[in-house]
């Protein structure tokens, strides 16, 4: 099972994601992680979007093909990049799920962009300007909707598992 998470910056997908891993003993790819090593390694490539997702979806595909449980963490803000994660999906053979994080309490969402620590040493975390100025393209298909200012962490926690239990 690929589960896909996407949202905007600081809606709570990573925190959502690692949690999932751990409980479902599944492979955390995190997008954020993979362009900033991109970025930080000798290639020297300022914007690795492209490249980070890619590079994402090959693992993701790898793992896939081995059995394993794939939780994909990344904004994916447009119907492209949310169709690739399906479509690797669909070539591996596996079944996919998304699931959209969002944080409909305006004022927490901006305190967590705003104060959330930054685990990648010289990532640039997005401002609330930045955040709030990011296309995101509203969702035209199916997805599992997932309100962080509403659910707690274990709710989400235990209605996703119950989600991708055969």
């Amino acid at each position: 099972m690929l589960i896909i998470l996407s949202g905007l910056p600081g809606t709570g997908k990573t925190t959502i994601a690692r949690e999932l891993s751990l409980s479902l003993r599944a492979v955390h790819l995190r997008i954020d992680t993979i362009e900033h090593a991109i970025q930080t390694s000798m290639l020297k490539v300022p914007n690795a979007i492209d490249a980070g997702y890619r590079a994402a979806m090959g693992v993701a595909e790898d793992n896939l093909r081995l059995g394993h449980i794939v939780v994909a963490d990344s904004v994916n803000p447009i119907a492209i990049t949310r169709n690739a994660w399906r479509f690797t999906a669909a070539r591996a053979g596996i079944s996919s799920i998304d699931v959209e994080v969002i944080c409909s309490d305006e004022a927490m969402h901006r305190t967590r962009v705003e104060t959330r620590d930054n685990d990648l040493k010289g990532f640039h975390q997005p401002t609330w300007a930045e955040v709030t100025a990011r296309t995101y393209e509203p969702w035209t298909t199916e997805r599992t909707l997932i309100d962080t200012a509403k659910q707690s962490l274990p709710t989400i926690i235990a209605m996703l598992t119950l989600q991708v239990a055969p």
